[in-house]
Order: C-alpha cells, then sequence, then structure tokens
C-alpha cells in the first residue's frame, strides 16, 4: 500500500462511505462538538479514500467531525487519504468507529457483518480443504478477538441484520431485548411483518419464551397470524404477579367482594407487564 496522504479536503467534495452502518445523531453531543471544533479546530484528521469515479473522496472515519465542522461554518477539514481497496476500507471504517460509545444494536449488528464479509473476501475463503462454515467460524473469531467479545455474541449480533426495519428499530429503542430478537430474526419476513403489526395493535412485545415459540413454529411451516395473534394476547405469568402486588390500590375502587381477576376485567387493558393503575 502507499504511503497515506495528508491534505485539507473541502467538505463538499467529502461524500459518506457507501452503507456505512453509523449514523450521525444531530444531538446535544454533536452541536458541544461543533463548538470545540470552532475554537480550537479539528485536532485528529479524518480518514478518507479517493471515490472511484475520482470526483471527490469518501470518508472512512470521521463524519461527525465532517458534520460538526459543517455545523460550526467551517468549509474545510484535515484529512488523510488513503488508497484503500473497499475490503480494507471497510475494515478500517468499522475498526474506528466501534471505539466510540453509546453504539445501537443495528449499528453493531451491521458493521459486523461488513467486517466478517470483507476479512472473507481479503483471504478468509472457503477453499478445497475447509468447509464453509469451519471458515465462517475463523472469520467471526477474528472479528470477535480483535474486539475483545466473544464469537458467539458476533453471531447474535449478525443475526439481527436479518430482522426487518420496524423491528430492528424497536430493538434499538430498548423496546425488545437482545436474546428474543435473536430468536425473532429467524422469522421468515412475511411473518415478522405480520408479528410487527400484532405488536403495534396490541401494545405489545414477545418474552424469550415467545419468542422461542414463534421460531419453532415458523420452523415447522406452523407460524400463521392467528397463531402469532394468540401467542402475543396470551396473560404472562409476570402481569398476573404485578397484579397481585398491586390489588391493595385498586380495591377501593370495586365492591367489598370483587376478586383480582374481576378488577382486571373491568380495568382499561393494557398489553404490559404493569398494570393500569398502577
Amino acid at each position: 500500500m502507499k504511503k497515506q496522504d495528508f491534505k485539507v479536503l473541502k467538505t463538499k467534495d467529502l461524500y459518506p462511505f457507501p452503507d456505512n452502518p453509523f449514523h450521525v445523531a444531530e444531538d446535544e453531543t454533536l452541536s458541544e462538538l461543533a463548538e470545540s471544533i470552532k475554537e480550537f479546530g479539528i485536532v485528529t484528521p479524518i480518514i478518507t479514500r479517493p471515490k472511484e469515479d475520482g470526483d471527490g473522496y469518501e470518508v472512512i472515519a470521521g463524519q461527525r467531525r465532517v458534520r460538526a465542522s459543517e455545523l460550526a461554518g467551517i468549509n474545510t477539514v484535515p484529512a488523510f487519504v488513503l488508497p484503500l481497496d473497499r475490503d480494507r476500507a471497510i475494515i478500517t471504517l468499522v475498526d474506528s468507529n466501534l471505539q466510540r460509545e453509546n453504539i445501537l444494536p443495528s449499528e453493531r449488528a451491521f458493521a459486523y457483518k461488513m467486517k466478517s464479509e470483507a476479512m472473507k473476501r481479503q483471504g478468509f475463503r472457503t477453499d478445497l480443504t475447509s468447509s464453509q462454515v469451519v471458515t465462517k467460524l475463523r472469520t467471526d473469531d477474528k472479528v470477535a478477538q480483535g474486539f475483545g467479545v466473544g464469537r458467539m455474541t458476533v453471531q447474535r449480533f449478525i443475526r439481527l441484520t436479518e430482522l426487518i426495519p420496524p423491528i430492528l428499530q424497536m430493538v434499538d429503542e430498548g423496546k425488545i431485548a437482545l436474546t428474543p430478537a435473536v430468536e425473532l430474526s429467524f422469522l421468515k419476513k412475511d411473518e415478522q411483518e405480520n408479528l410487527f403489526a400484532t405488536m403495534e395493535s396490541e401494545e405489545a412485545t414477545p418474552s424469550l419464551s415467545q419468542a422461542q415459540r414463534m421460531k419453532q413454529l415458523s420452523q415447522s411451516g406452523r407460524l400463521d397470524m392467528d397463531t402469532i395473534f394468540a401467542i402475543m394476547t396470551e396473560e404472562k405469568g409476570n402481569q398476573k404477579e404485578t397484579l397481585k402486588i398491586n390489588t391493595s390500590k385498586l380495591k377501593k375502587y370495586f365492591p367489598k367482594n370483587t376478586t383480582p381477576k374481576q378488577m382486571n376485567e373491568k380495568s382499561p387493558k393494557r398489553r404490559s407487564c404493569r398494570p393500569a393503575f398502577e
């Protein structure tokens, strides 16, 4: 690889790296970065590579610094221009951005997937003496070692890329935990769409047990809309327990001999682990 070239580039000549899984959030920290850049400039140069069509540069590391510079009214940024091919650029992009704080599950998922696939193309390919599965495991091991996590962690995050966008967004928002989300990733796309519609209408999200059952039913070809609805509208054990704990708060609203079940039936329905009157 040729020696890196240091340049001062105009922001109008900079473009996001294609399929970059990391997003620039227009939040308070970005505004603070813009103020810092306005006062002190960019301390660490961004990393770029020339676009393949020769028209400008792709930002590999430093997209937030570029956006903050624009907010600060600064139209040039210091940059290293590296002669990287696409796969090497992907690996550099992932390695530099995964060191950030507050990475969304979806960002981590697509980053792991992109780096894993790039590493396979860079030399971890299947050959005549090694199976595709063994090669995949070796690549995932390399990715995992690079970030100090286990191979299973990498594989579980990569599974999230099989989720349809609205369900993946619920994972990012913390509405669905990682473990049940991994189970849901095995559902077919139309099944996921039916599940999302049910979650919206019933204001409910699946527990791990429910997600596992839906996965099993999907694999046996028995997961239809009615089955999804039946699973998602069943009463969960922790709902019953919570109602029992808070019964004393409801008693004054009902006749003396009213049972907890009757209170629940007459109370506003809410698909949540918390009762309506809590």
